[in-house]
């Protein structure tokens, strides 16, 4: 389970994907727009997920409902603003935060530097209301394609300085990462880290890619990795993070079998390797959710879960200092 004497906290939970089904539905009627349900009880039952879905695009079709009431930037960052204050109320000292300007602007054609302002401030307003450290994460949706992803990276980068990272999301496999490679070069020369979702619905030469090609120093899923024991080497040896989030692995249809998540056999060849919700608004888990998984499903020691607790703060993009001051407020100086 998660230690209290250690700092708590997520790398990899998109902001659009943590909707909260009350927010859906009370948006809807305040915009006047139509929904597939017939009650706010009827909305929750189509937005979680209950069991799993036949693939990642499923999954992610099931997003739509949150990012359809999307009506104008006050919207967005009302839903920014209530991601910290989830994070608040599972006791997280810290979380990264991405979001997808595309995905988010596609109902209503919203601007997409306003939808990328309304999250910044929102996520702002969040941090200082509730005191949780907040590293806010870009992402590009290569299910849109290359040009709608440049359109997308111009719009993040006139909020350049209020995030820390730059990620690649959506269809994995019709849309590989060397198609996104300068694109990524101009993120990097802007100062950002990298993080890739790769090795969830492609082979381990996904998570090659992302590496070489896009300069990613961590890996979102990354669950095709186990398949390749010379991968699992180079990342282990290169400190190259895997955001685990065993949860939607099996609602996607990555896992089949969460009891044989390779989570275990990442901490066994030393990777730095974290536990995350991805989209808690759909899969209905917390933080606290994923570790109880990790624990009682896969099998990990208390040992192994504070590893992977240590693992986040370590691999997390927030400065140095605050990475100290946190553990500092812990009585941890030496784990940094």
């Amino acid at each position: 389970m998660l230690n209290p004497a250690l700092p708590a906290g997520e790398l990899h939970r998109h902001l659009d994907g943590n909707i909260r089904p009350a927010t859906i539905w009370a948006l809807a009627r305040k915009h006047g727009i139509a929904l597939d349900a017939t009650s706010e009880q009827d909305l929750f039952n189509k937005v979680l997920i209950k069991d799993r879905t036949s693939d990642l695009m499923a999954f992610i079709a099931k997003l739509e409902y949150g990012v359809s009431v999307l009506a104008d930037p006050e919207a967005c960052y009302q839903i920014a603003l209530e991601n910290v204050a989830d994070a608040a109320s599972e006791q997280l000292d810290f979380i990264e935060l991405r979001f997808s300007p595309y995905f988010m602007s596609r109902a209503f054609n919203l601007p997409l530097d306003a939808v990328v302002e309304a999250v910044c401030a929102g996520v702002e307003a969040g941090r200082k209301q509730y005191g949780v450290e907040v590293a806010l994460l870009g992402i590009l949706s290569r299910t849109f394609g290359v040009p709608a992803c440049e359109t997308e990276l111009n719009s993040l980068l006139t909020q350049a300085d209020a995030l820390l990272g730059l990620d690649l999301a959506g269809d994995e496999a019709r849309y590989p990462a060397p198609l996104f490679k300068q694109l990524f070069t101009r993120a990097r020369d802007a100062g950002w880290q990298v993080t890739v979702h790769a090795g969830e619905a492609a082979g381990p030469e996904s998570v090659w890619q992302a590496i070489h090609e896009l300069g990613a120093s961590r890996i979102g899923h990354g669950v095709a990795a186990v398949d390749d024991p010379a991968l699992m080497t180079y990342l282990a040896e290169h400190q190259i993070g895997i955001e685990s989030c065993p949860t939607s692995n099996f609602q996607t249809g990555s896992m089949t079998d969460t009891v044989n998540h390779p989570l275990k056999t990442f901490l066994d060849y030393g990777i730095a390797v974290t536990l995350n919700t991805d989209d808690p608004g759909i899969s209905d888990i917390t933080l606290a959710d994923e570790y109880r998984v990790a624990s009682e499903v896969i099998g990990l020691s208390q040992a192994q879960l504070d590893t992977v607790q240590r693992n986040t703060l370590k691999q997390s993009f927030l400065p140095e200092s605050t990475k100290k001051r946190l553990l500092n407020q812990y009585g941890n100086p030496s784990d940094q």
